[in-house]
């Protein structure tokens, strides 16, 4: 696309001087900036992603596979939506001064949560591009049966936190890494793993980092908005930097690789149901789980309403 150096640049501009908008009417106490302060971070930042991406390889996911990209936003929904269900036993986050009414409410849940896959990946791309971890690489490794070994540490991951929700609610962070990662490899021969032990290193770093530096701008765009969650841990409480705990950051680093497996065997999965009845179910199958998962927050893990 000749015309995507220019459009970048112009994505560029208008993130920011949104991201400088919203900071003035926060501080103002104007609206929507007071309330609906997170859709001014992070929309703004996937741009800004896309375009510095654009910039830096020539490559945009917004303008060159725009239907790639509204893939995305759709898996994220669903994606982040599985964190939800855990958490409606768990309790460790719950949601304060939301939007009270239904028709807005529902829309803001999807258009918010649709936001973290693109976030996080286009971060760690974003750094590859930069030359982040480029020819780092370490020693090959060969592992036999490292599949079934992985599965079973993810069903421990999310069996444990149900168990013992005290102290192993951090387990489900990494679980869906665990879990999906293999089956990845046995049904494509591709996975991080896989990757790692070939000696590969740039996209395990790239994606941790993502992770941290996503964890950071999350919290601090949280942190000022009256639509908020709250963290509700049973441990670990201690030295918060914002809303977060300080040990919790940590969490963002694995949450990253679960990112981008979930978000890897989701598009497997399209892929393969293409062309068949199934792939209908597949993603009415999802968007029936939205409304359900929407109706549970409601009820469990919102705390207040405006």
């Amino acid at each position: 696309m000749t015309m995507l150096p220019t459009l970048a640049t112009w994505q560029i501009i208008l993130a920011i001087a949104v991201w400088f908008v919203a900071i003035w009417g926060r501080l103002l106490g104007a609206e929507p900036f007071v309330t609906w302060l997170y859709f001014f971070s992070w929309w703004p930042l996937v741009l800004f992603l896309d375009g510095v991406l654009g910039r830096l390889t020539g490559k945009s996911l917004l303008w060159e596979r725009p239907r790639d990209f509204l893939r995305m936003l759709f898996f994220s929904v669903t994606a982040w939506l599985i964190f939800e269900v855990f958490n409606l036993w768990l309790l460790n986050w719950r949601y304060a001064g939301v939007e009270p009414r239904l028709w807005l409410r529902w829309p803001g849940y999807a258009l918010a949560f649709a936001t973290v896959l693109p976030g996080v990946l286009l971060a760690a791309q974003v750094l590859a591009a930069l030359g982040v971890g480029a020819g780092l690489r370490g020693p090959q490794h060969r592992l036999g049966y490292w599949q079934p070994v992985f599965f079973l540490l993810g069903v421990a991951c999310l069996v444990l936190p149900f168990l013992a929700p005290h102290y192993a609610f951090p387990l489900i962070w990494g679980s869906f890494f665990f879990l999906l990662d293999p089956l990845l490899d046995l049904m494509t021969g591709d996975s991080l793993t896989r990757r790692f032990l070939s000696g590969e290193r740039q996209e395990a770093l790239c994606l941790l980092l993502a992770g941290l530096a996503c964890g950071v701008w999350w919290e601090m765009w949280n942190f000022p908005s009256a639509s908020k969650w709250v963290y509700t841990l049973p441990v670990l409480n201690f030295g918060r930097i914002f809303e977060m705990p300080v040990l919790g950051y940590l969490g963002f680093l694995p949450f990253a690789l679960e990112c981008r497996v979930m978000y890897e065997f989701l598009v497997l999965m399209d892929r393969r149901l293409s062309g068949t009845p199934y792939r209908f179910i597949f993603y009415a199958g999802q968007a029936a789980f939205w409304l359900a998962m929407f109706w549970a927050l409601d009820v469990r893990t919102v705390m207040s309403y405006q």
